[in-house]
């Protein structure tokens, strides 16, 4: 099939470069020209494992090329999918300035029908509003249709999800339409789930509001057990073996970032509020993990009478593993807060140090989480990364001006750091004092 994906971010460049993987021919568009140009190199411009080298596989192969004409997009694709970017206003609704710019233009090129699919994440009742947007530029005559496929693609696992699903979610209003889209997933051999365009775009929102809403919860529990001496490992496990709970989101942290819950929590806010209803739960949700993400600045200022002149590692600036992915990441959070109170800061990451230096120059990144360490008088763990479970402890005690590891992501166990000389400070577990 002939696939066309507008956009070619994080959610249009793996849905491009996996649907080429499937054997369809695939053209993706941007309209950012340094990008493009990357692209067309076979170079990705983020970093997700597997992406690049899936990248040049179908480039090398003929399946998958890049472009800036959304005309020629119109012209190549019999489904058209839609993956600007959605960001957030102001006042945490959604802003869909990209998506109605893309829609006009789609129209205004339609010669023959065409199957167009939100992919990007849009507030319920969006569909509608392509349509009719669409209808107004389109010729009379020309005929197309409007579905719904939001995507579950988390970041670090992105080509897994996509190509072995939970899921596939196909909203749309005609058999036509629906049966395309059948078609187009039919090899993934995944649960399909056949609704219509309103429920498919609700999926989505909802979905991530109740992640977002179970870290909350066993973020809050955490700081239960801290206040009464409790361990949240044992306490999450106890719970989660709970058929009807699970354990999977149920890590006590610094809270969620990324993209995706922090925007998508607080759009559904807005889309209850305009619908005239008010989410008191969500409301709670994003006030419990705006304070849970700070919650290392203030181990800091327990142990210390001034954060002026302190020395702080960062270790970890992504807001997840296997990302280089800075948005709404907690550490760029912390950082900001210590700085504004005098604190110099050491950061290591394996792949974010170019963007943060991008998003705060005054930061000093390290080639090694040693070299971040060496002479702190505190390490903040931000992001678990594999490599920082297997530091070499005896080596950081040494080079610390004072060993005190702040675990914001709980990634060791407490007896084992303490045993090493640390004072060691984690997330609803008994901590060194």
């Amino acid at each position: 099939m002939n696939i066309s994906i507008i956009g070619c971010g994080y959610v249009g460049l793996v849905t491009g470069a996996c649907l080429a993987e499937l054997g369809h021919q695939v053209l993706g568009i941007d309209n950012d020209e340094k990008k493009l140009a990357a692209l067309q190199r076979m170079e990705s411009p983020i970093y997700e494992p597997g992406l690049e080298e899936m990248l040049h596989t179908n480039c090398t192969e003929g399946r998958l090329r890049f472009s800036g004409s959304i005309a020629e997009g119109v012209k190549h694709g019999q489904i058209i999918f839609i993956c600007v970017n959605t960001p957030p206003r102001p006042d945490g609704g959604v802003d869909l300035s990209y998506v109605e710019s893309v829609s006009q233009e789609i129209a205004e090129n339609l010669t023959e029908y065409r199957l167009i699919v939100e992919k990007s994440t849009v507030p319920v009742r969006t569909s509608e509003w392509v349509s009719r947007t669409i209808r107004e530029y389109v010729r009379e005559d020309v005929d197309f249709d409007i579905a719904s496929n939001p995507e579950f693609l988390r970041e670090g696992t992105a080509i897994d999800d996509f190509m072995r699903p939970d899921r596939v979610v196909i909203g749309a209003e005609s058999k036509r339409a629906s049966s395309l889209l059948v078609s187009l997933y039919e090899p993934l051999n995944a649960p399909l789930l056949l609704t219509d365009t309103k429920s498919a775009e609700l999926i989505k929102h909802s979905a991530n509001a109740f992640l977002a809403l179970k870290i909350s919860f066993i973020n809050s529990v955490a700081n239960i057990c801290t206040l009464s001496g409790a361990d949240i490992k044992k306490v999450t496990k106890g719970i989660g073996l709970d058929k009807r709970i699970g354990q999977q989101a149920m890590e006590a942290g610094i809270g969620y970032g990324g993209m995706c819950l922090p925007k998508d929590v607080s759009a559904y806010i807005d889309i209850a509020k305009d619908l005239g209803y008010d989410f008191e739960l969500l409301r709670a949700t994003e006030a419990v993990n705006n304070r849970q993400r700070l919650w290392p600045v203030e181990m800091l200022r327990q142990r210390f009478p001034s954060l002026k002149d302190l020395k702080v590692a960062i270790l970890g600036l992504a807001f997840k593993p296997n990302t280089d992915d800075l948005r709404f990441a907690a550490s760029m959070e912390i950082i900001n807060l210590l700085q504004k109170e005098g604190a110099h800061i050491f950061a290591y990451d394996p792949k974010a140090m170019t963007n943060a230096c991008r998003c705060n120059p005054f930061i000093t990144t390290c080639d090694t989480p040693y070299d971040a360490c060496t002479d702190a008088d505190a390490a903040i763990i931000c992001t678990e990364w594999s490599e920082f479970r297997f530091m070499d402890m005896h080596r950081l005690h040494r080079l610390m001006s004072r060993p005190l590891i702040i675990d914001g992501r709980n990634i060791f166990e407490p007896e084992r750091i303490i045993k090493h000389g640390f004072e060691y400070c984690c997330v609803g577990r008994p901590c060194s004092v």
